[in-house]
This record gives C-alpha cells, sequence and structure tokens, in this order.
C-alpha cells in the first residue's frame, strides 16, 4: 500500500540523509510495521543496528532502561568511549546519574514554570504574525516557524535578543550537521575527525561554549541568577559540580533541541493545513485547542529516532538481539502506526487520546521541554487562525537532508487575511 511520496518504492535505506530530503519513507515504515517490526539494517558508515518500527514495541522498549540503554550515545554513529564521553548530555546517561541532572533542571521547565511564559509567547506570536502576515506570499519556515522557538530561546536562556541569530544559527550547524545548506562540515561528505570531541562531531560546539563561557562571566558581574543555566551549575548533594565539559554539551543542546524541534513542529501543522484546508476551519471553530499541539507534534515527528545499546541478549519478535547490539527507535514510524492510531495519515486536531512518541514517552528519557513545546505550538495557532482566511502552498517544500531530525527547511506559503 502506497501511503506517501511515489519517490518511496517501501525499501529505502534508513542509514541514508538522502532518503529523508522528499520527507520520511512512510511506504517503508509502513512495509516493515507489517513484515519485520524488528529488522536488522546493515550500514556501510559503521556497525549494523536493529530497527524498531511498531509503536507498541518503541513504548515498551523504551521504559526499559536496565536493557536498552542510553549510555552509549542516543545517534546511529559510532563513538570511541573516548568520543562518548566527552560528547555527551545528560541524555546519554541512564539511572540515579540521569535523574541528579533531571531533578536541576526539571522545575525550570515543569508545566506550572511554563504556563507562566503564555503572556511572553503570545506577545511574541502577535508582533511577528502583525509583521509577517503583511505579505501575501512568504517562506512560513523561516518567517514564522523559526522566529518563535528562536526568540524564547533568548528567554529561556537568558540571552540578548541581538545575539538570538547567531545562536539559532549555530544550532542548526549542530542538528542539522548532515545538511550542506546549514554546515560547511557535513558529517558524511568530509573528514570530520577533527572535531570528533566536540558536540555532533561539529566546530559550532566549540564555538558555542566560548559563548556561554562568556555569557554566564556576564551574568555573574552583572549580579543576575536563577537561571536554567545557574540551576544546571549548582552543587550537588555531595557538593560536586558539572565539568566545564559537561556545561558546554548542556548548554549546546538546549541551544540545538530547544529551537530546532519546535520551529519543525510548527512548520509541519502549518503545511497541514495546505494539504488538508479544513484545519483551518477545525481550528477557527475553537473546540479543539486543547489537542491541537499534541496531534501537531505527532504528525511533525521532529526527532526522528533515537538509538539505544543493548545492555544483555534478549529475544523481540523471535528477532534475538545481542548484549552490545545498537536498536534504533524510529519514533516516526510509530506515530503513523495505524494499530497505535486511526488513520494515522492524516491529521484529526481532535485526536483524543493521542498517545504519541515524539516526545519519547515511557521511559524516564521523556523531552524536558515537551510543557514548553505544546504551549508555543498552541499559542501560534491560536494566533494565527485569528488572521487568516485561505493558506495554500506557493512552491515545492524541500525537507532537511537528515534521518535524525525531520522537518521542512523551505515552506512557500500564500495566504489571504481575514
Amino acid at each position: 500500500m502506497t501511503i506517501w511520496h511515489p519517490v518511496d518504492d517501501g525499501n529505502a535505506d534508513l542509514t541514508s540523509h538522502d532518503t529523508f530530503v522528499n520527507g520520511a519513507p512512510h511506504n517503508t515504515f509502513a512495509r516493515m510495521r507489517r513484515e519485520a517490526p524488528v529488522c536488522w539494517t546493515p550500514w556501510d558508515a559503521g556497525e549494523g543496528f536493529w530497527s524498531i518500527t511498531r509503536h507498541a514495541d518503541i513504548s515498551a522498549m523504551n521504559a526499559d532502561t536496565e536493557t536498552f540503554s542510553s549510555a552509549r550515545g542516543i545517534r546511529m554513529e559510532d563513538q570511541t568511549d573516548e568520543e562518548y564521553l566527552a560528547r555527551r548530555t545528560f541524555q546519554e546517561t541512564d539511572g540515579m546519574e540521569h535523574r541528579k541532572v533531571r531533578m536541576k533542571v526539571g522545575k525550570a521547565f515543569s508545566a506550572p514554570v511554563i504556563s507562566k511564559f503564555e503572556d511572553d509567547i503570545r506577545a511574541i506570536c502577535v508582533e511577528m504574525l502583525d509583521e509577517t502576515l503583511e505579505r501575501d506570499t512568504f517562506d512560513a519556515t523561516k518567517t514564522i516557524a523559526r522566529e518563535l522557538p528562536m526568540r524564547m530561546l533568548g528567554r529561556i536562556l537568558g540571552t540578548p535578543d541581538k545575539d538570538l541569530p547567531w545562536l539559532v544559527e549555530k544550532g542548526d550547524a549542530l542538528i542539522s550537521n548532515t545538511d550542506p545548506d546549514f554546515t560547511d562540515h557535513v558529517l558524511d561528505k568530509l573528514d570530520t575527525d577533527e572535531f570528533r570531541m566536540m558536540p555532533f562531531n561539529s566546530p559550532a560546539g566549540a564555538e558555542l561554549y566560548v559563548y556561554a563561557k562568556d555569557l554566564m562571566k556576564a551574568r555573574r558581574e552583572a549580579g543576575e541568577t536563577g537561571g536554567v543555566l545557574d540551576l544546571i551549575m549548582e552543587p550537588d548533594e555531595e557538593g560536586n559540580t558539572i565539568s566545564e565539559e559537561e556545561f558546554r554539551n548542556f548548554f549546546c543542546l538546549l541551544v540545538a533541541a530547544g529551537n530546532d524541534t519546535t520551529r519543525y513542529s510548527i512548520a509541519a501543522g502549518i503545511h497541514a493545513m495546505c494539504v488538508q484546508p479544513e484545519l483551518l476551519g477545525v481550528m477557527q471553530s475553537g473546540a479543539v485547542w486543547d489537542t491541537v499541539a499534541n496531534e501537531i507534534i505527532r504528525w511533525a515527528s521532529p526527532a526522528m529516532y533515537f538509538r539505544r545499546t543493548t545492555m544483555r541478549d534478549v529475544e523481540v519478535h523471535g528477532q534475538k538481539i545481542r548484549e552490545g547490539d545498537k536498536v534504533i527507535y524510529w519514533f516516526v514510524s510509530g506515530n503513523r502506526d495505524d494499530e497505535a492510531f486511526d488513520d494515522p495519515m492524516r491529521v484529526n486536531l481532535a485526536r483524543n487520546p493521542n498517545r504519541h512518541l515524539a516526545f519519547g514517552q515511557g521511559g524516564p528519557h521523556v523531552c524536558l521541554g515537551m510543557w514548553l513545546a505544546r504551549l508555543e505550538v498552541r499559542v501560534l495557532f491560536e494566533e494565527l487562525a485569528k488572521r487568516i482566511s485561505h493558506v495554500a502552498l506557493a512552491g515545492e517544500p524541500r525537507f532537511l537532508r537528515s534521518n535524525f531530525v525531520g522537518g521542512l527547511k523551505n515552506l512557500p506559503i500564500t495566504i489571504k487575511r481575514i
């Protein structure tokens, strides 16, 4: 059954970033869910891995961190122990080590704290949309989807507004390090060994680290405290503080993950409005605002996979996964699983319940920024729906060249204002 772009014949190479330049290969994922939900995937550039594609399997395995560990890396690429230790963030830890960091910064991203940002988010949306919608045609990714999370990043990190475009540019170079539109150091095109100890194997990590050190020095000299960066630097119960390396990696993670994933969720939602014109009217009815954000984020699935490493021999669907094997949880596949979602290839803004996997639900590594992402997405579409009577594509959308982060890097649209 063909359910997606005709370039996907159902046998796409999931290890190739070029496979994803037309969007995720949903025909391939659908075939794998039917025929081989736990499938060995060979890889020319490194050790092969097990692809996990069904929603139920991903949920169950993601919860079993003793068997499937994050503490060997979360991306497909192989790393030496030295590289892993140099690049890791708390995402790449398990157990108490993971919980300690989460407990430090979790309060800053909790639902009650994030809810206090709603007025700020709405003010940003109003200003941004009133300016952008003066034009009839524009790139929605660059002028809408990129702007909101970028400006909110400054509120979270306590950075000057003038620095935000540079920060986002460097965050793009990190997390989109396989796309030549975002970096000169394309991971699979050049020899990047020189930067193998940097976050995401990218020179942008070093630049962000210098910036973060200068930022914290300036904040201390100005007597500014209480931000999320201050929380991460506080001593733990034993008086231990994080190393400079750990701080650098945490800062890079916030800049990259705190911006890109929300950007591509917003872009996916606007794209959905173009291909399903009824969605604008559904939004304008006002009946779905409690469920809109989750459905748009399910549809976007911006973090398409996370990797785990098997800590003991285990059997899943008759396949023997050995200790040390890599497993890839394809969240983008689980979020289109028709065993978990009714009519998953269409956006249903009233979908409830919506047990999507876009935030890595089901285990201790659930996304720290999920409450902020949901709030940004909801408020943005509330304000957009107030202002337009029509939206349509004005050209061909362009997807990222990445099998890790999925998103529309260009989305030309035309609108009619109310």
